[in-house]
């Protein structure tokens, strides 16, 4: 039996309509979050950049899309202040409107190498509806998804690309002690599990030329992007990509005890095996090597209702991927995208590291660990 909401209390009345704004909040950002998403893949923001401003006919004609809705999309966006009116045009006639995107929208949505980029945020929405069926039996069964399935290595990698361009080198692995001397032998030689598309490595071999690169990873669309990214660079000389299972028998594709520097860059969280990966980590280092993990930035410990944004994004990325991306394999560590600092020593613990120092390297989403 279930009990009967009292609408004549007003500090209940008042708390249900406090929740229902929020979910309407909520729900409404939701909708507006896949809108950007449709401006993205159709190419819209870009062909506005392209032309400065235009008006429906125009985008549509640039895009190849229907002025109907090059019209109506227009319109959302600027009404969600997306993006900005230039002109009103002629009265009566909203074809007429002229539109330009902001030059911090540009910033946020058409520059993948900007540390303000965004975008790839939202071209994880499609990936997710394809794969709800499969979350759905997920979370009844208890098993999982595998990482192929979402087709995400794209927006994965340019999620992260900005900042191992412009940050890695410069700020980052210059702050982790002994890094840089490592990478400034002759010969130095890099390892990393977990190499996605490639851009950490690429920007390695960039800053410093006596290094060689070998990074490693089970996706094979991640590790052809990955070559085609280096070739592109004009790195492929000095950074190897090789598909293996970093959990698994790595000796296959990489010399153990070989390796200066060892790193593993936000993907310890996504492993069914965390511990083998890591066992893996010491066996490819040399026994002076530096070893280094960048995961999520969460909190120490558990907080409801918290009014820290990024934390709901990790839940919410942990709900949608990361945890059945993790689950798709039996055994699991079931770890997830809140992986804890208690958590990591422990697995770090239990893979032989005998300590693990959180590095003095501030930035918003990300913690980084120095295993030794």
């Amino acid at each position: 039996m279930t009990d009967t909401v009292n609408a004549t209390d007003p500090d209940l009345e008042a708390e249900i309509g406090a929740y229902a704004e929020n979910l309407m909040i909520t729900g409404l950002h939701a909708l507006e979050a896949v809108t950007i998403s449709l401006g993205r893949t159709l190419g819209l923001y870009d062909r506005l950049v392209e032309l400065g401003e235009a008006n429906p006919p125009a985008l549509a004609a640039a895009a190849g899309i229907h002025p109907r809705y090059a019209q109506e999309w227009l319109e959302q966006q600027a009404a969600a202040g997306f993006i900005a009116v230039v002109s009103g045009g002629v009265e009566g006639d909203p074809a007429s409107r002229t539109y330009a995107l902001p030059m911090a929208a540009a910033a946020c949505l058409t520059d993948p190498e900007s540390l303000a980029s965004v975008g790839p945020l939202f071209d994880l929405l499609p990936a997710v509806g394809t794969v709800l069926p499969a979350l759905h039996a997920a979370f009844r069964s208890g098993g999982g998804v595998p990482y192929a399935d979402y087709a995400i290595h794209d927006a994965q990698g340019d999620f992260n690309r900005p900042a191992f361009l412009n940050l890695l080198t410069t700020e980052w692995l210059p702050a982790v002690p002994g890094a840089a001397a490592c990478l400034e032998r002759r010969d130095a030689r890099v390892a990393e599990i977990g190499c996605g598309e490639g851009w950490a490595a690429i920007a390695i071999a960039n800053a410093w030329p006596n290094a060689r690169v070998d990074g490693f990873d089970l996706d094979d669309a991640s590790i052809a992007a990955a070559r085609k990214h280096a070739a592109d660079a004009g790195v492929a000389d000095r950074v190897r990509f090789e598909l293996v299972d970093v959990a698994g028998d790595i000796s296959t594709r990489a010399e153990l005890g070989s390796y200066d520097v060892v790193l593993a860059f936000e993907m310890i969280h996504d492993l069914a095996q965390p511990v083998a990966a890591l066992q893996n980590m010491r066996s490819l280092g040399k026994s002076d090597a530096v070893v280094v993990v960048m995961d999520e930035n969460v909190a120490e410990t558990f907080e409801a209702a918290t009014e820290n944004p990024i934390e709901r994004l990790f839940y919410a990325a942990s709900v949608l991927h990361c945890l059945p991306v993790g689950m798709a394999d039996a055994p699991s560590a079931g770890t997830g995208t809140v992986m804890r600092p208690a958590t990591f020593r422990r697995y770090a613990a239990d893979a032989g590291f005998a300590s693990v120092d959180i590095l003095p390297i501030d930035h918003p989403m990300f913690r980084f660990y120095a295993l030794s």
